[in-house]
C-alpha cells in the first residue's frame, strides 16, 4: 500500500513539475513493468483450406495507473513460414492493477505454407511462432513489452462421408429411384462447412445417373447431419445395372467430390443395395 501510495503521489507531483529529473528518476523507479502473459490458442471461420488462428494473451498492469496501449508490431508464422496477421488496435486501456486480454488474429492459407493442401490436412497439428511486442503509453513516456509465442494448433479434419444400404422405390417396369442414405460426420473439435456432395451414381459397374446434395452450411464440432440422395435409373438406359437391380445383388457405388470453402476432395463409396 505505502508503495501505490508513493507511486500515485509521485504521478501528481510529475504532472505539476514534468521538467524535474529527480522526480522523473524516482517515478522510474517505482513503475513496475507490466508483463504478458500467454493464454490460449483457437481458430475460427475455417474451411478445409484456410483458418483464422487467434492468439490470446493477458497483459497484467501492476500500476496503481492505467496504462494505453500506444502501438503494436507483431509478426506470426506458421511452419516457418511468415503469413498475414492482425493485432489489437491501439488506444486499448489496461486499467490500475488490473489486466486486459488482447487477441491477436492471423488468416492463414493453407496453400500459402504447405506445397499440397491434401497433405497438410493429413497431418494432426501445425506449428506456430508469434514475436513482436506491445508499446505502452505511461507518465515516463512508451514502454516496450516484449511478445514471444511457441506452439501448435490443430489442422481441421476432412468431413468423413458414409453410404448406409442403398434403396430401391417406385419400381416400375422401365424405371427405378435409387435412394442413396449418406451421412456427414464433423470430426474436429470446431465448426466447419461443408458446401455439397456431388458426383456420379454406379450400379453394377455402369454409371446410371448424377446426384448433388444441397449446401450443408457449417456442421458444429463432432456432429453429424444424414442426407438421402436420390436418383432415377431408366432401365432402357442401363440394361446391366437394372439385371443387378432386379435380383437385389447390385453393388452401388458414387464417384463424387465433397467441397468445403474454396477446397473440393474425392470420394468414393459403395455399399451394397438393401435387402
Amino acid at each position: 500500500m505505502r508503495k501505490v501510495l508513493s507511486l500515485a503521489a509521485v504521478v501528481v507531483v510529475a504532472s505539476l513539475y514534468a521538467g524535474c529529473a529527480q522526480l522523473t528518476k524516482t517515478l522510474k523507479s517505482a513503475f513496475q513493468l507490466p508483463s504478458l502473459t500467454f493464454k490460449t490458442v483457437s481458430l475460427s471461420n475455417v474451411t478445409l483450406d484456410q483458418a483464422t488462428v487467434q492468439l490470446a494473451f493477458q497483459l497484467n498492469n501492476p500500476n496503481p495507473i492505467g496504462l494505453t496501449v500506444s502501438s503494436v508490431s507483431y509478426s506470426f508464422f506458421v511452419e516457418g513460414k511468415q503469413v498475414v496477421a492482425g493485432s489489437p488496435p491501439n488506444g486499448i486501456s489496461i486499467p490500475s492493477s488490473g489486466s486486459k486480454e488482447l487477441v491477436f488474429p492471423a488468416n492463414v492459407k493453407f496453400a500459402d505454407v504447405a506445397p499440397v493442401v491434401m497433405t497438410f490436412l493429413t497431418k494432426d497439428n501445425a506449428a506456430y511462432r508469434a514475436e513482436g511486442s506491445i508499446g505502452l503509453k505511461t507518465p515516463l513516456g512508451v514502454f516496450s513489452v516484449p511478445l514471444k509465442q511457441e506452439g501448435t494448433f490443430p489442422i481441421p479434419k476432412l468431413p468423413q462421408v458414409s453410404l448406409e444400404p442403398p434403396r430401391l422405390k417406385d419400381v416400375t417396369l422401365t424405371s427405378a429411384t435409387l435412394e442413396l442414405p449418406l451421412v456427414v460426420t464433423n470430426p474436429n473439435e470446431f465448426g466447419i462447412p461443408v458446401n455439397g456432395i456431388s458426383g456420379a451414381v454406379i450400379v453394377a459397374g455402369s454409371k446410371v445417373g448424377t446426384v448433388s446434395s444441397p449446401d450443408f452450411g457449417y456442421i458444429a464440432p463432432k456432429d453429424k447431419k444424414p442426407v438421402n440422395l436420390p436418383v432415377t435409373i431408366n432401365f432402357a438406359q442401363a440394361a446391366t445395372a437394372a439385371a443387378a437391380l432386379r435380383k437385389g445383388t447390385a453393388t452401388v457405388a458414387i464417384d463424387a467430390e465433397v467441397k468445403s470453402g474454396h477446397l473440393a476432395f474425392p470420394l468414393h463409396l459403395e455399399k451394397k443395395l438393401a435387402p
